[in-house]
């Protein structure tokens, strides 16, 4: 309930009590005897009940120089000036009301709670909430707020007394101009930085929502410019793109023909999520993601994971009242390539309130969002939340004060190094409107440290690149983390988090698959130096081989280290794939010890090998054969301890095809 729907409540009330039949010498519920007083009371009543408020204002303030002890008119100026956003003023007539006669209206306790939160003054605000929960008999529903409201001004008075390191920097002209900018997101190697610039003259107003678009050149923002392609007569907003900068998910909103800003893109009746995808180096038609995530109801926000597997998206629900239920999902592509059925995410994320700017790190283990349910510091605070081992979000983590404050704060963007982080805002200093600031982010908030591999997947033989399936896969868990194509020109880019040790395995039909690995453990994962991975597909013929770099064995054992698995499986896949071809598993050894223990241990493992594929792959025993070389065919010289390490290695051998 706003203030002036409240004022009208009080005066309701005041005229029904009135009417209720006592005599006495001063009008019942009235606090004064003095009867102009109470005639300007009355006038200010009707002048406000017909939107007059200014003469409204006058004739309160004419009673209260009437007669000051008069509560009534200074609880109608509390009123009016808070709905007038005059907070200063309505404040101090509402401590007048409570200095005069605290019992009279307990809820200007309530009223005064909230306009001192509205300042970001906690200690004043816990005061009065605390005042109020005093009374034994006041409305359930406004106790319950008092309850939740009391705790966020604890917080905020505890958060005050222990800021974190926050000195947000203008992101300056090449990205902000005199219009409003917001929801800016950015790809996994820093190179693009993508957000709204909404074209508008004055706060309040439409405007035109466009995207636009910032290159890195050495560390340094170039200046923006539209993105060609996606940007229509329409409104684009809340972009995500993906990790790898090949597709991007944004929100467009019908107008009020209920046309989603160009001919032919359609919609479910409210706002939507798009996608679009960049082939050839050029953005193409954005396409309706379509159901089950598009529904009725409000979807926005969009955030698309680095393994390509999961959107994360704001719903509400649209009633005749208006948008309610605004809550955090998520959506997984399956192996069809179709989205699932949407699902809300935990009470860890979601509350009875309001979440919204819902971001997933690169990392796949860090979200942040903004929420207005959790203890905080009023309004919106932005929070984060771990993935724990079982997959669940860990409990939430407000960010704290000063990147908190009592206004709302959203829009937060946390750059794929974890730390640098982006958002909006209107504060004094900026080049107009909203702008994106920028600020190191505090070390207890920051996510998972990240790496990238980028490279290029082609034909070997043409060097023409291929569009090829890849995947990485955790050889501790087994389990797959990523799943994508590379882009038509054949380059890709992949995300790494730190202390895993990762598969990579690259595919595409009539060629022999690629196999590569990635060990982040033990090691500090520098993101400013990603893998660069060039990947020469061959393709098949009656010659050519696989190295099997994801096959482990301890030291003088021929034993497959579990790690093997997910490698081999992958190598009969490809066998069943391609039934005509026969092959030779090759063991090598470099020249350590004795050379005829090398050459039985070699033997065995490529037995071990060849064992696993005829057994647990399935693959007929008359398409293999297995033979060791020892130390007699090393790749390069025995010379130095890497040089040893890529002699001991395992080979599939193309025989026929």
């Amino acid at each position: 309930m706003n203030f002036r729907t409240q004022l009208l409540v009080f005066f309701l009330a005041l005229i029904s009590f009135l009417n209720s039949g006592a005599q006495t010498n001063k009008p019942p519920g009235y606090t004064s005897t003095n009867k102009k007083a109470i005639k300007q009371m009355d006038e200010g009543k009707k002048n406000f009940e017909y939107k007059k408020d200014k003469e409204a204002e006058k004739n309160f303030l004419k009673a209260i120089e009437l007669d000051p002890n008069f509560v009534e008119p200074h609880m109608a100026l509390g009123y009016l000036y808070s709905d007038h956003k005059r907070i200063d003023e309505a404040i101090e007539h509402f401590k007048k009301c409570v200095e005069i006669n605290a019992d009279f209206f307990p809820n200007n306790f309530y009223n005064l709670g909230g306009l001192y939160m509205m300042q970001g003054k906690y200690s004043e605000g816990r005061a009065a909430y605390e005042a109020y929960l005093k009374y034994p008999r006041i409305n359930p529903t406004l106790k319950e707020n008092a309850d939740k409201f009391l705790v966020n001004a604890k917080f905020g008075e505890n958060a005050l007394k222990n800021p974190q390191p926050f000195k947000p920097v203008n992101a300056g002209d090449a990205i902000n101009s005199n219009y409003y900018e917001y929801f800016p997101t950015i790809t996994a190697d820093g190179s693009q930085f993508l957000f709204t610039r909404n074209i508008r003259e004055e706060s309040g107003t439409a405007g035109q929502e466009d995207f636009y678009i910032s290159m890195n050149n050495n560390g340094k923002w170039m200046s923006s410019t539209p993105m060609k392609g996606l940007n229509s007569p329409g409104n684009e907003g809340a972009p995500n793109i993906s990790a790898d900068g090949q597709f991007m998910f944004f929100v467009l909103c019908p107008d009020q023909f209920g046309n989603y800003g160009a001919d032919g893109r359609k919609g479910y009746g409210s706002c939507d999520i798009f996608f679009s995808q960049k082939i050839n180096g050029k953005w193409s038609e954005p396409r309706n993601v379509g159901e089950p995530i598009n529904s009725r109801n409000w979807e926005t926000q969009p955030s698309f994971s680095s393994d390509g597997k999961t959107l994360y998206f704001v719903r509400g629900i649209v009633t005749r009242e208006g948008i309610k239920s605004q809550d955090i999902y998520m959506s997984q592509i399956g192996f069809d390539g179709q989205f699932s059925d949407p699902v809300k995410l935990g009470p860890n994320i979601n509350t009875d309130g309001k979440e919204e700017s819902v971001y997933i790190h690169p990392d796949n283990m860090t979200l942040y969002f903004a929420s207005d349910g959790f203890p905080g510091m009023g309004g919106l605070d932005l929070f984060m939340s771990k993935r724990q081992p079982n997959g669940e979000w860990g409990p939430s983590v407000n960010l704290g004060y000063p990147i908190n404050t009592f206004v709302d704060d959203n829009s937060l963007l946390v750059g794929p190094n974890g730390k640098i982080a982006y958002f909006a805002s209107e504060r004094p200093g900026g080049y107009g409107g909203l702008d994106i600031y920028q600020f190191e982010m505090p070390e207890t908030f920051r996510p998972e440290q990240i790496t990238y591999a980028k490279g290029k997947v082609y034909d070997s033989l043409s060097r023409v690149g291929l569009e090829a399936e890849f995947e990485l896969i955790d050889l501790e868990t087994q389990k797959q983390v990523l799943k994508s194509l590379s882009a038509k020109d054949g380059k890709f880019l992949i995300t790494l988090t730190a202390n895993h040790d990762y598969l990579l395995n690259v595919s595409k039909n009539g060629y022999l698959f690629y196999s590569d690995n990635f060990s982040l453990k033990n090691v500090v994962a520098d993101y400013n130096n990603p893998f660069v991975l060039n990947v020469p597909m061959q393709p098949i013929s009656d010659v050519g081989d696989i190295e099997l770099k994801n096959v482990f064995f301890d030291v003088d054992k021929f034993d497959l280290k579990p790690q093997s698995k997910a490698e081999l499986n992958k190598l009969a896949d490809f066998l069943k794939k391609n039934p005509t071809i026969k092959g030779q598993l090759e063991g090598h050894t470099d020249n350590t010890g004795d050379k005829k223990k090398n050459q039985v241990l070699s033997e065995n493992r490529a037995k071990s090998v060849y064992n696993y594929l005829t057994t647990e792959g399935g693959i007929d025993k008359t398409r293999l054969s297995f033979i060791g070389y020892g130390d007699t065919k090393p790749k390069v010289p025995n010379d130095t301890p890497e040089h040893k390490a890529a002699n001991r290695r395992t080979v599939f051998k193309v025989l026929k095809k």
